[in-house]
C-alpha cells in the first residue's frame, strides 16, 4: 500500500496549495492574529519539504524510502496546520473574508433549529435483582429515526402503586404512591432523565410487592419532549 502514491497527488497537492495560502496570508513582518512569525517559518519549511518530495515522489526518482519520507512529511505537515487552525483561527476577531483569505470553510453563524421529537419511545423491563429495576429504552418498532438533537434522551416517568392504592401519607407524601391505576402519562408523579439505553433503579425494600408503572418520552436538546409512549408496568421484586 505504502509503496504506490497512485491514491495521494490530489489530496496532497490540496494540502501544499493550501499551505500556501496561509502563508501567502501570514507573511507579514508581523503575521495577523498574534501567531508567532517563528510558527510562520516552520509552516514555510514544512510546506517546501512536503512538495519536494512529492515532486520527486511523482518522479521516476520514485523509491519506497521517498514515498516513506514523503508520507511522513505530509504527516508533519499536517499536523502543523491543525495546530495553527486550533490555536489561532477559531477564534475572533477572524472574519468571514480571513476565513476565506486561508482557503477555510467560513463559520456557520445561522442556529440550526432543534425540532421537539415525534418519535415514540417505550421500555423493555427486566428484575436483575431484589427491588431493583432494569429498563431497556428504545424507539417504538414503528418510530421513524429523528435527527440526533431530536430524540436526545429518554425522560422515564413513573409512579408505584400499592396493593388496592395508596392512601393517607403515602399518596401525599414524599413517594407520593399512586391510588388508582394510571391511564396515561401524566399521572405518573416521578421522573428521572437520562441519555443512556440502560437504565438501572433500585428502590427500598420496602417496595418490593408493589406495582411500579413507566411511561417514556424523549426529549430533545432543549429538553422540549416528544409525544408520550404506552405505559408499562411490573411487580417490584
Amino acid at each position: 500500500m505504502h509503496n504506490s502514491i497512485d491514491w495521494m497527488p490530489g489530496k496532497r497537492a490540496s494540502q501544499i496549495a493550501m499551505a500556501k495560502d496561509w502563508l501567502q496570508v501570514l507573511g507579514a513582518a508581523t503575521p495577523p492574529w498574534g501567531i508567532p512569525a517563528t510558527e510562520v517559518e516552520v509552516l514555510g519549511s514544512l510546506t517546501e519539504n512536503a512538495e519536494s518530495l512529492l515532486t520527486t515522489a511523482m518522479s521516476s526518482e520514485r523509491t519506497k524510502i521517498v514515498t516513506a519520507e514523503c508520507r511522513v512529511a505530509f504527516e508533519a505537515l499536517v499536523a502543523k496546520m491543525r495546530f495553527l487552525k486550533s490555536r489561532y483561527f477559531l477564534t475572533p476577531p477572524l472574519t468571514e473574508v480571513d476565513y476565506i483569505s486561508l482557503n477555510l470553510q467560513p463559520k456557520d453563524t445561522t442556529p440550526t433549529p432543534i425540532p421537539p421529537p415525534t418519535d415514540q419511545a417505550e421500555a423493555d423491563i427486566t428484575r436483575p435483582g431484589a427491588h431493583q429495576i432494569m429498563l431497556h429504552l428504545h424507539a417504538v418498532a414503528t418510530a421513524v429515526p429523528n435527527p440526533h438533537r431530536s430524540d436526545y434522551g429518554f425522560r422515564i416517568y413513573y409512579g408505584i402503586y400499592p396493593p388496592g392504592g395508596a392512601s393517607g401519607e403515602a399518596a401525599t407524601g414524599a413517594k407520593r404512591e399512586l391510588v388508582k391505576v394510571p391511564v396515561s402519562g401524566e399521572e405518573l408523579p416521578h421522573s428521572k432523565f437520562t441519555r443512556r439505553k440502560r437504565e438501572l433503579l433500585d428502590f427500598p425494600q420496602e417496595d418490593s410487592g408493589k406495582t411500579i408503572y413507566f411511561c417514556i418520552r424523549y426529549e430533545n436538546a432543549k429538553g422540549e419532549p416528544g409525544p408520550w409512549g404506552p405505559i408499562v408496568s411490573t411487580v417490584i421484586p
